[in-house]
């Protein structure tokens, strides 16, 4: 996903396509579901945006497959997307289902804070049935300590604030993107979110396994940071009314 605003590749990026380099080996012989066969089973594909990709040319995205998009709104307490507008409404009106995400900084201001911040600018939703729930945007530090200098319970604390303002500011439970790796460091493989909010995992070894305890399947998968669509490449888990039925609450 686009991290920080500094640098969509950025410290964490380069961890993952380190983890990636040693994963491949031991998870090339595990069944999962494949980019190319979630397509052809009419699993709907996507991509996530930020200011790195621009003013995105939807018509494109849509021609390239893309049934959905997530535009990056904020980051912190201090940062708006300037290009958020094109991507989040472009997407909308190409006929892409679209959904908005916050980059957390844990070590700067609380989760409920943040949440307020990403809800006042962009982040909401509405029940038109194209909108998604707000991700929230959980992983590797681009700027310091991996864990933002927090406790495994006090980043599980954080997280947990950020996800119950964003539920009360809203009335949807936000989808979690983040690495398994990061997950299992940054909270001790806390399994407490798995019932009420979405698990949106990536990784980048062909498979999307293994997946954060609690979470028995994901809803999102990046899979790619590149591809045929516009930003990072993701598939949905589910037919095409399902991803409805997910936007709809």
């Amino acid at each position: 996903m686009a991290k920080s605003q500094v640098s969509r590749a950025g410290v964490s990026r380069a961890q993952r396509r380190v983890i990636t380099a040693l994963a491949v080996g031991a998870l090339a012989a595990t069944a999962a579901l494949l980019p190319g066969s979630a397509s052809a089973a009419g699993n709907p594909i996507g991509d996530d945006v930020s200011s790195h990709q621009g003013n995105v040319n939807w018509s494109a995205t849509k021609a390239a497959g893309a049934s959905f998009s997530y535009a990056k709104a904020t980051e912190g307490t201090y940062y708006t997307n300037p290009y958020f507008a094109q991507q989040y409404n472009g997407a909308y009106n190409a006929g892409l289902i679209r959904g908005a995400y916050h980059f957390a900084t844990p070590n700067t201001t609380g989760g409920a804070t943040q949440a307020d911040y990403f809800v006042s600018h962009g982040g909401g939703w509405s029940a038109d049935g194209k909108t998604l729930p707000g991700a929230l945007d959980i992983e590797y530090n681009p700027y310091g300590a991996t864990c933002y200098g927090l406790s495994q319970g006090s980043m599980v604390n954080w997280i947990a604030s950020f996800l119950n303002e964003y539920h009360a500011r809203t009335g949807r439970w936000a989808v979690i993107y983040t690495t398994t790796d990061w997950w299992k460091s940054c909270t001790g493989n806390y399994s407490g979110f798995a019932n009420n909010d979405p698990l949106w995992i990536a990784n980048y070894t062909g498979s999307a396994t293994p997946l954060p305890n609690g979470w028995g399947f994901y809803t999102f998968w990046q899979y790619a940071d590149s591809g045929s669509m516009a930003g990072d490449q993701d598939v949905f888990n589910g037919a095409y009314s399902r991803l409805q039925a997910l936007a709809l609450g």
